[in-house]
């Protein structure tokens, strides 16, 4: 195709290899993923979303849509890449406490629009996450415990189909898709405007405290038992770190092996130190305690690189030994153990596909260590929250699998030919009837 004429087409701007802005629209976060788009469309509306998928599919190459590049695993080689940061919008209206943001929009803008109302998203660890990607993935993050999956707040989305149309998905309008949306990723179109519910947080209680590392496996231990007393307001992570021998880290704590217990407190401060005062006892003295009242929109929690993930039902004492093994021997820089549950294990009726709502535990290392691996292997899942996923090769892992039937029968209905199969796909059910039975 002849490249003004490509141009043309679309109201934003067009890359094409070697020209100036390529390389930069091209990349994404993840180091490993090195994408050589033969086209790369800056969005700047619906219709420009729409023209690049029929074009993509007229010419037969690949189709992906990138926002900010958090979620991004696979490569778009030879394809269009379709880059939405130009639908950045956050629209919030307090009477209903809804939001209503376009395609590209991270999660820093939403944060900023609902707090001056004492309203929060169910966002993450970061505020330069997209919110699209994030949600349709499941969403987990430190309210999900009080509110449940980010997903489970979305009531409504536009949707650009894999055949070019652009059609509503709500509970009474393509329900099947709707449902599938809410945790099935991005395999059933490209969803250029999303709402959700906001909640009546302004602040919380949030941060860290710091204890020494020498009883590790014993603090963990006590960890696991205090969090099956936590109230759902109360959203909590055990880590163990080496921390960085460097000026910004605090002196009594710097260069040392710590247990490091990260909290979130959707409540009063004096409640929050009730809560967590059993624990803190436990671990022993504190080394160093920065939690805080604050905002929730300054709330930016950090996460952990994830090198081994697993969910885990329960934490029995031998996988506390290998975790606090591996990190005394220094294999782990960083070991995490998140606590779960809570609104997010108890979903109402017309909850989407995200899957394993029941594991209690999610455990991350940032580092691959096969004899950990295989230590632990017993004793998790399997399992993981697709937002946590780096492999798409384990992409079914993330759902049940009943879940994972009605979600390709879904996808047969709406992407037969597999057109959105770039990252964790799904691939649609080949039965004939598989179209009819999801719509």
């Amino acid at each position: 195709m002849n490249p003004q004429a490509l141009r043309q087409r679309f109201a934003g701007q067009v890359h094409l290899p070697g020209e100036p802005g390529y390389d930069e629209n091209r990349r994404s976060l993840n180091p490993a993923v090195d994408a050589r788009p033969a086209v790369i469309v800056e969005a700047a509306n619906t219709t420009d979303v729409r023209t690049a998928l029929v074009t993509s599919r007229a010419l037969d190459v690949p189709f992906s849509v990138q926002a900010t590049g958090h979620g991004t695993h696979t490569a778009n080689d030879g394809g269009i890449l379709v880059r939405t940061g130009g639908l950045a919008t956050a629209l919030v209206d307090p009477d209903r406490r809804i939001a209503r943001v376009g395609a590209g929009t991270r999660w820093g803008a939403v944060l900023a629009a609902a707090a001056p109302f004492g309203l929060a998203p169910l966002s993450g660890s970061s505020p330069d996450v997209g919110v699209t990607g994030y949600t349709l993935g499941g969403g987990v993050g430190w309210l999900g415990r009080r509110h449940g999956f980010a997903a489970d707040s979305v009531v409504r989305a536009e949707v650009v189909t894999a055949d070019g149309r652009t059609v509503t998905a709500s509970a009474d309008r393509n329900p099947d898709l709707f449902w599938a949306l809410r945790g099935g990723g991005g395999n059933f179109g490209v969803v250029t405007a999303l709402e959700f519910r906001l909640y009546p947080v302004a602040r919380v209680f949030a941060g860290a405290a710091y204890f020494a590392a020498d009883n590790a496996a014993e603090t963990l231990a006590w960890y696991r038992d205090w969090a099956a007393t936590a109230p759902d307001e109360l959203s909590t992570a055990a880590l163990l770190r080496r921390m960085p021998d460097s000026p910004e880290v605090p002196e009594a704590v710097r260069g040392r092996r710590v247990v490091m217990i990260k909290a979130m407190y959707a409540g009063d401060a004096d409640q929050a130190r009730c809560l967590l005062r059993p624990l803190w006892n436990a671990a022993g003295p504190v080394l160093h305690d920065d939690m805080r009242t604050m905002r929730y929109a300054d709330a930016a929690m950090g996460g952990t690189p994830a090198r081994y993930l697993d969910l885990f039902p329960t934490l029995p004492d031998p996988v506390l030994r290998v975790l606090a093994g591996a990190h005394e021997d220094g294999l782990a820089s960083t070991v995490e153990i998140r606590h779960w549950g809570g609104a997010m294990a108890a979903p109402g009726a017309d909850a989407g596909p995200v899957g394993h709502r029941d594991m209690p535990f999610s455990v991350i290392v940032d580092a691959s260590v096969p004899a950990l691996t295989s230590a632990l292997r017993p004793y998790g899942s399997g399992a993981s929250f697709l937002n946590f996923l780096a492999d798409p090769g384990r992409t079914a892992s993330a759902y049940t699998p009943a879940n994972l039937r009605r979600l390709r029968s879904v996808k047969a209905a709406y992407d037969p030919d597999n057109v959105f199969r770039t990252g964790h796909n799904i691939t649609p059910d080949v039965h004939p009837a598989a179209r009819l039975a999801a719509r």
